[in-house]
């Protein structure tokens, strides 16, 4: 649950807003069996926040390509960072269900600029999970504050989904290590100050995955160079970038876990990727429900052959197929958030949650965007941002054609 202190703190720092999103739909405050009030009255105070200081500056970074370093520490200022991370260490202290209200009106907005989930969510987690004394008190506290900025590097040019085929590496040099390599499509690359790079540590190992190491690699480091930012089909505003190792020479102190994390890389990724997979189907099933709502709200004012969209059968009967796709995904994603939130979550169940949810919003985003006719396909319509956004679900985070084999092996199918 969300410490008092932060929710006060966001309800202190901006003035009541009475235009918020999802009145008396889908997206509606206190609808949901999962979240109690604190939860609810947490919501409210994020959601007006990205409706006030995130929405308005969308198209201008999607066309510069990222964000504004200060929105980062402006949401270190009000509580956004690290919410699920435990205050004893420097972070919120609020739970997990709590962290993804963050990623959820993050979607409603359909905002796509901001890496925060990846951060808080994803890299902050193996800090916090794997971290030595040292590198807690290093990391975690400006993590926390925005004035860190983080990413993980796992995929290669040649390397995606197959983790085990990564060909970064770090041989050991005395009580240094020299990383050599790259990674592609890195979420926060460019604006990152510390990344976490899977290398390969032990290339005579038995098997690939008893080899592999993370390195905490901060931004300065002679030989760490970032490339430029990737001009993406979707995920315009967000500075996605290519990383390249030349001879970064590094002590053990930087793998993630000090000594006792040599060779233990691999173990700590599939420990996490449940959380990552899971998160994913949270912030695909929280776009559907707001295609679904932008759509519904559009067919009701649009006017063609004399009346409103609304009227026209055809399109009652694509919305009735979209509200039921997204009240399934919502279900499924809720159940998932409980299970994880109660350490229930396996790997199967959050596989499923990322292959699923992920197609269905492909699906709705593409059926939406049609019954917005021409004005879908604009950028500025917040559908054309989901449409184009919303294809990578099903790529990362490992790729849906893998989710469906670890489906099948996990449930004995293979």
């Amino acid at each position: 649950m969300l410490t008092r202190r932060a929710v006060n703190r966001i309800l202190s720092s901006r003035a009541r807003s009475e235009n918020w999103i999802g009145n008396g739909s889908l997206l509606e405050v206190g609808t949901r069996s999962i979240f109690n009030e604190d939860h609810d009255m947490f919501r409210e105070m994020v959601r007006r926040y990205f409706k006030e200081q995130i929405e308005p500056n969308q198209a201008a970074w999607d066309k510069q390509g990222h964000v504004p370093r200060e929105i980062w520490t402006d949401a270190g200022e009000m509580g956004l960072l690290g919410v699920n991370t435990s205050d004893e260490i420097g972070g919120i202290g609020g739970d997990f269900l709590s962290a993804m209200i963050v990623a959820e009106e993050q979607q409603y907005i359909a905002n796509s600029s901001i890496g925060w989930s990846l951060h808080s969510d994803i890299c902050m987690p193996y800090i916090s999970k794997f971290g030595t004394p040292e590198q807690l008190e290093k990391f975690i506290p400006p993590m926390v504050s925005g004035h860190c900025i983080s990413a993980i590097a796992m995929t290669e040019p040649g390397a995606g989904s197959d983790l085990q085929g990564i060909r970064t590496n770090a041989r050991r040099d005395g009580d240094d290590w020299i990383l050599n390599g790259s990674k592609t499509f890195i979420t926060n690359g460019w604006l990152a100050d510390m990344v976490i790079v899977v290398a390969i540590t032990n290339p005579q190992a038995k098997k690939a995955a008893h080899g592999i190491s993370l390195f905490l690699i901060e931004d300065g480091m002679e030989g760490f160079n970032k490339g430029k930012i990737l001009n993406k089909v979707g995920l315009k505003g967000q500075d996605t970038a290519e990383l390249f190792f030349d001879d970064v020479r590094v002590p053990t102190s930087s793998i993630l876990g000090g000594e006792a994390g040599v060779n233990r890389g691999f173990g700590m990724l599939m420990g996490e990727l449940p959380r990552e997979r899971l998160m994913i189907g949270v912030q695909a099933a929280a776009t559907m429900e707001a295609a679904y709502e932008f759509t519904k709200d559009y067919v009701m004012e649009r006017k063609a052959f004399g009346k409103t969209l609304s009227n026209l059968q055809t399109i009652q009967h694509k919305l009735a197929e979209v509200k039921t796709d997204t009240a399934m995904a919502r279900c499924f994603t809720d159940r998932a958030m409980q299970m994880y939130e109660d350490g229930t979550l396996d790997y199967t169940t959050a596989s499923m949650s990322k292959y699923w949810v992920t197609e269905k919003n492909n699906e709705v985003c593409s059926k939406c965007l049609q019954m917005f006719g021409g004005w879908g396909y604009m950028w500025e319509y917040p559908i054309a941002r989901m449409f184009a956004d919303s294809r990578v679900y099903a790529i990362y985070g490992g790729s849906n054609e893998i989710m469906k084999e670890l489906i099948a092996r996990q449930g004995g199918i293979m």
